[in-house]
């Protein structure tokens, strides 16, 4: 991931819309007809994203009545209410400071579009689906949000939890924020944990790579059905994070300072197209 804005040239985060994922084109280079080894690398690299989005149109594609994601409203001066959901991640855990995490972030450019709009930020350290569903949901609904965030999934990784539990939690999150709030839901991927230094020369790293990808096919179904919007976080921490190890905090798993900051462009992006339209920027 980048440290500077993403530049024209840049290939950009994949557009996800509820029921489906659109991929950046590419023209499929043979890889017979590239020679120098730094130029195999980049073929290669091309292949492995077209695979991964591949997969992910697969998962999409499982959601056969995608429904549609409510917006942001025209006014500019309208009430809005930002709630954050999740774990770590959410709470800020590498992150120097509070203003240095990705909902922080995200927060003081909502309020460049809507200058009264104010946050609540649940998440704790340590949370799985289930303690959002216990412990942060109700409260969730009771600030009668316009925006939701969701970060979760990595604990219920490593705590061994049972796919079919973490599903139906996310499945009770999502269906709950649908139905008893206006929210735009905006529902990140899990990052590959096993390109993290915690993981990435351990044991268990193809254990949980794979883990993530299987977690992120529920999160993506859910939010194709309850019109939640995706941010494919786990192709996007795949392909940058070995390359920009500065965006890990010193414990090598959780973000750092940078690593936030890349985070809330990648979730800004799929705030974006819910604005109206003065406020895409």
């Amino acid at each position: 991931m980048s440290t500077k804005q993403t530049s024209a040239s840049a290939p950009r985060a994949f557009d996800v819309q509820p029921g489906w994922v659109r991929c950046p084109p590419h023209r499929w280079p043979s890889l017979r007809r590239v020679r120098k080894p730094g130029q195999r690398a980049a073929v290669l690299w091309l292949l492995v994203a077209g695979t991964l989005c591949a997969a992910s149109l697969y998962a999409y594609a499982q959601c056969s009545a995608p429904a549609r994601p409510h917006r942001l409203p025209p006014d500019p001066y309208a009430p809005v209410v930002y709630v954050a959901l999740g774990d770590s991640t959410v709470y800020g855990v590498g992150a120097t400071s509070p203003e240095r995490t990705y909902v922080r972030r995200l927060y003081e450019r909502l309020r460049a579009v809507y200058p009264q709009a104010r946050l609540a930020n649940l998440g704790v350290s340590g949370a799985t689906a289930a303690v959002v569903v216990a412990g942060q949901l109700a409260a969730a609904v009771q600030q009668e949000p316009t925006l939701v965030t969701l970060s979760i999934g990595p604990n219920d990784i490593t705590t061994h939890r049972e796919l079919a539990d973490f599903a139906r939690d996310i499945d009770t999150i999502m269906s709950t924020l649908r139905t008893k709030t206006s929210t735009v839901l905006v529902v990140n991927l899990i990052p590959d944990l096993a390109v993290t230094p915690r993981f990435q020369s351990g044991p268990h790293a193809a254990q949980v790579g794979r883990r993530a990808e299987e977690f992120n096919a529920a999160l993506s179904r859910s939010a194709c059905t309850q019109g939640a919007v995706v941010v494919d976080l786990f192709t996007r921490s795949r392909a940058e994070l070995p390359r920009h190890p500065e965006f890990v905090a010193e414990d090598g798993y959780h973000p750092s300072d940078l690593g936030y900051a890349r985070w809330a462009e990648l979730m800004w992006e799929g705030i974006a197209p819910r604005l109206p339209e003065a406020g895409k920027r």
